[in-house]
């Protein structure tokens, strides 16, 4: 999958057009787009979660400072 290629590419658009017509393509492409927006802001949130989690069990708490 890694090496399709341009000549692979443009099958698989050529096939793509065939199969969904020229008038269902901007939409399909367009859904494609927020599909993979939604995604990406979704995993972003999750990561920026799991990193603040992360940064507060890192920091001393001012307990273990008086203790020392």
């Amino acid at each position: 999958m890694a090496n399709i290629g341009v000549p692979g590419l443009i099958l698989i658009l050529l096939l793509a057009l065939i199969v969904f017509g020229p008038a269902k393509l901007p939409q399909l492409g367009r859904a494609v787009g927020q599909t993979l927006r939604e995604f990406k802001n979704s995993t972003k949130g999750a990561v920026d979660e799991v990193t603040e989690e992360f940064m507060l069990e890192e920091e001393p708490s001012p307990v273990k400072k008086n203790l020392k």
